[in-house]
């Protein structure tokens, strides 16, 4: 059975609470589909959180959301055991993350130690605790929300922990036309309200179990070396594309070839997520960061450096 069809009307379905963000949407899904998790950075109030709820309502996903605050903690997110005098015997209290889809709000507002329980749910989709490990939901998915680095009480997510992210997306203020249409659509209600549910989690794991057919050439596999090797010998960056950052990019890639209606991957897809990728994963050197360089400029120098491979036979 096809379900690329299924994973439009998923992106249909989004559209219907969140205006004007079609290339956003569907980036997420490509991180979906991918099995990858989402950081969405921008200011408050731009509809992060929307985006969000909405995606779990469209994928009928058990969804939990945590608020993020200094007093959150990692307890809160991985769970704990707890002695039932009746029962005469310790019992685990789940945490957040045992659902499908968890949604952490503003989660640079919580303590480093808070935000380091995530690290293993999010790589292995277990969680260890008293010595006992436990798995998730299937699929398991993290878009978590932050405001800029310098807002009041924010504070820096290491590195380690950004690398975790697929991909880092900015939704940006919209144009007066759709913020009149965001007025119109939530004057009888949320807009998630709006949003149904139509796709189930059999069809979701079965349509990341198609997308990773999708077939990729020995000249692709190149060129997104080459890609990350160029953020690694570029002079502004202290540090560039990781492995892990390499293979989101080309499992990125096959999500977008799959959602395109191709049964391969061609140069466009890298390019088309590669930014998404790339920005959160590179690191500015101090002269640079005095410089006011912006990442978005250099990692667009690496794609223009980097010729993309021709798929023509020779």
């Amino acid at each position: 059975m096809e379900y690329r069809e299924i994973a439009a009307d998923v992106i249909a379905e989004v559209s219907k609470a969140v205006v004007g963000k079609d290339e956003i949407i569907q980036k997420i899904m490509m991180a979906i589909l991918a099995g990858g998790h989402v950081l969405v950075e921008d200011m408050p109030g731009v509809g992060k959180t929307t985006m969000a709820i909405a995606f779990a309502r469209a994928l009928g996903l058990e969804e939990k959301r945590v608020q993020f605050t200094p007093d959150v903690l990692p307890s809160d997110l991985t769970g704990f055991t707890i002695y039932k005098k009746e029962q005469e015997q310790f019992v685990y209290q789940p945490g957040a993350v045992m659902c499908n889809l968890l949604l952490a709000d503003e989660i640079n507002r919580t303590s480093p130690k808070t935000q380091s329980a995530l690290l293993e749910v999010m790589e292995e989709h277990q969680v260890t605790v008293d010595g006992v490990t436990r798995a998730t939901g299937d699929p398991f998915v993290v878009i978590a929300t932050q405001n800029p680095s310098g807002s009041a009480g924010t504070q820096l997510l290491p590195e380690s922990q950004l690398d975790r992210f697929m991909i880092c997306l900015k939704v940006g203020y919209p144009t007066v036309r759709e913020e009149v249409e965001i007025l119109k659509r939530n004057q009888t209600g949320r807009s998630t309200e709006l949003v149904e549910n139509v796709m189930q989690i059999e069809e979701l794991l079965a349509a990341q179990r198609q997308q990773e057919e999708v077939f990729v050439h020995d000249r692709i596999y190149t060129y997104i070396a080459q890609l990350a090797k160029a953020t690694r010998e570029k002079a502004e960056f202290s540090m560039g594309l990781s492995p892990r950052g390499a293979l989101a990019l080309c499992k990125m890639a096959k999500a977008c070839a799959y959602l395109e209606n191709r049964e391969y991957v061609v140069p466009e897809d890298v390019r088309k997520v590669f930014f998404d990728v790339a920005v959160h994963r590179v690191v500015l050197t101090t002269k640079a960061r005095v410089g006011h360089i912006k990442v978005q400029d250099l990692l667009g120098q690496v794609l223009d450096e980097v010729e993309p491979p021709s798929l023509k036979k020779r």
